[in-house]
């Protein structure tokens, strides 16, 4: 994954405290201040590894919490399974472990330097060598092998042979890996038993390749241009590269089988279509504030929210967490969050979107995106609050990706003027701490029709349908605040600006299209998904099924997202899929 600051390590080595307890300020120092480890070529570390015994007896797991990204959910989700947590603390906490999980979004090298410092390193060799009960999640999959590339060459664990390798993006496959991709099962790898030919969620964007030197590890692969290493299994010994909390069911079963494998019965028999990675279909809610002050999920029609009758009140159309939850079980492969209302005089800690992320994420497992007032502010009381703290707030509670809107505008406008790169914006200071496939940049552009291409400096195209005056071209000029306000740049510009400065996938809307029902709009998404390397989320005027398979089957869109319709429920998501399996679209069922 990109760069991440793994916080919680420092506590292990001064204060034994959990990282829920540090600062932000903790986690950026020690991200600007972690150290590469020096490559020295060697061998990996020889095991000697007993057959599996199953795990022993007990509801208790520890958990290797360093602070990265939003654990929330693995806590959620083995709380769900029926078990409690205890937090690692001390090396020793790890070597007296009925079961072990490591879990992980981030940088290879930040995770090894502290994990080196602080003891945690030989710790978990030694665990490991011993056959204890381990479970590695992304990052914790990737460090037991013996090198990465990312911002290196840097030393792993050296416990499994090779060396973890960036994605090639040249050939056409988007990078970071995002979404919900097919396992081929090398071996019998046990927690994979339920799994059979279902998707499960990845978001990466470095791996490791399967080779003769190891495999007697790899227990299964996934292909996304070559097939990378998915799971390794050994004794008891496991790890995936995909997210189990975040894979619905069948993740929780993957969970189930390594926290209490003595309970399954024999091997079920899973059925699924699952061949590659597939199209996303994302329910967006979009939160606010009532006149009364309840948060309550409403839908725009042109950004327009309100009602058009004489109380002009807000349209209502559900609670967020009760929605969300529902589209969770109607198969939603992921559910965005917009918070429209801003809430800048409250402090941080009492967010109200806080809370629904905190509520969403005990029975929802499959990613959450938070969007809306992700900036710099100062409350009420005269409180600052960076960005990145509120981004860190946001995760801490449970959101897997953040979106941010006007402040990219600024952001790329700056860049585009100066040809530096500061650092110094949110974009840019979140993906650095907390790695670019947890940033989303929402673009919402409007159209703007022009008689010929060089009547202005911004990418024009030959539009599908003339304009009001016939006019065969437009460009997409970029808002901000809500659409309210026309900015100097073009949407294809930001696009392309943004993916420079570390986002990690782009929301597309359309203000033109938004709530009018008539269809996406193609020529835009089209545009940007061509320009850009990293995934497009389609947005902006679904109003039936065909829709959605017009999309995909017109542009490179990797997603579309949808609100009103799901909401009021003419169109449910379980017949958007039936109608792109009928295409031949891949998608999660």
């Amino acid at each position: 994954m990109e760069a991440v600051a793994y916080a919680s390590f420092t506590s292990f080595a001064t204060k034994s405290l959990p990282f829920s307890s540090l600062s932000q300020s903790s986690i950026i120092n020690l991200h600007q201040n972690c150290h590469k480890n020096t490559l020295k070529s060697r061998s990996p570390r020889k095991l000697v590894i007993c057959a599996s015994s199953g795990s022993s007896s007990g509801s208790v797991v520890t958990l290797l919490d360093y602070g990265a990204g939003n654990v929330r959910s693995l806590r959620n989700a083995i709380r769900y399974l029926g078990f409690e947590i205890e937090d690692v603390r001390t090396p020793e906490d790890i070597l007296n472990a009925d079961r072990l999980i490591f879990p992980g979004v981030g940088a290879f090298a930040s995770a090894m330097d502290v994990l080196t410092k602080t003891g945690m390193a030989e710790a978990l060799c030694t665990y490991i060598k011993n056959d204890r009960p381990f479970l590695g999640i992304c990052l914790g999959l990737q460090l037991l092998f013996e090198s990465s590339e990312e911002n290196g060459p840097v030393n792993g664990l050296g416990l499994i042979p090779g060396v973890v390798g960036r994605f090639n993006s040249s050939n056409g496959y988007r990078v970071p890996h995002i979404g919900w991709n097919a396992l081929q099962v090398a071996k019998d790898s046990e927690i994979l038993d339920d799994v059979g030919d279902h998707h499960v969620y990845f978001v990466h964007s470095y791996r490791a390749m399967p080779s003769d030197d190891n495999k007697e590890w790899v227990s299964s692969t996934c292909n996304y241009g070559d097939d990378f290493v998915a799971s390794i299994r050994r004794g008891n010994v496991h790890a995936v590269q995909f997210h189990p909390e975040k894979s619905g069911d069948v993740g929780l079963s993957v969970l189930r089988r390594f926290l209490n494998p003595k309970s399954q019965g024999t091997k079920k028999s899973t059925q699924g279509k699952a061949s590659k990675l597939a199209k996303r279909v994302i329910a967006c809610l979009d939160v606010r504030a009532n006149d009364k002050g309840d948060l309550v999920v409403t839908k725009g029609d042109q950004y327009d929210v309100r009602e058009h009758t004489k109380e002009n009140e807000v349209r209502n159309l559900g609670k967020p967490v009760e929605l969300a939850g529902q589209y969770y079980k109607d198969g939603a492969d992921e559910v965005s969050f917009l918070n429209i209302t801003g809430f800048r005089d409250f402090p941080l800690g009492d967010l109200l979107m806080l809370q629904v992320l905190r509520h969403t994420s005990e029975n929802v497992f499959v990613p959450l995106t938070v969007g809306g007032g992700i900036r710099d502010f100062t409350d009420a009381n005269g409180r600052y609050y960076s960005s990145l703290e509120v981004a860190s707030e946001y995760f801490r509670s449970g959101a897997d990706k953040i979106s941010i809107g006007s402040d990219a505008v600024y952001a790329a406008e700056e860049y585009i003027k100066t040809k530096v790169k500061t650092g110094k914006s949110s974009l840019e200071q979140i993906s650095k701490v907390y790695g670019n496939q947890a940033v989303v940049v929402s673009i919402d552009p409007r159209r703007v029709y022009v008689k010929v291409p060089n009547d202005v400096q911004f990418k024009t195209i030959r539009v599908t349908k003339p304009g009001p005056n016939g006019e065969e071209y437009a460009w997409y000029q970029c808002t901000v605040n809500g659409g309210r306000e026309g900015r100097p740049i073009g949407a294809y510009e930001l696009a392309k600006v943004v993916e420079e400065l570390g986002a990690g996938e782009i929301l597309l809307n359309c203000i033109d299209c938004d709530g009018q029902g008539k269809g996406f709009d193609i020529d835009l998404i089209k545009l940007i998904s061509d320009a850009v390397s990293i995934p497009v989320i389609a947005s902006s005027g679904a109003g039936a099924v065909e829709h959605f398979s017009e999309v995909f089957m017109k542009t490179n869109a990797s997603a579309a997202l949808a609100a009103g319709i799901f909401h009021r429920k003419e169109v449910p998501i379980q017949s958007v899929k039936e109608q792109l399996l009928k295409e031949g679209i891949e998608v999660r069922i």
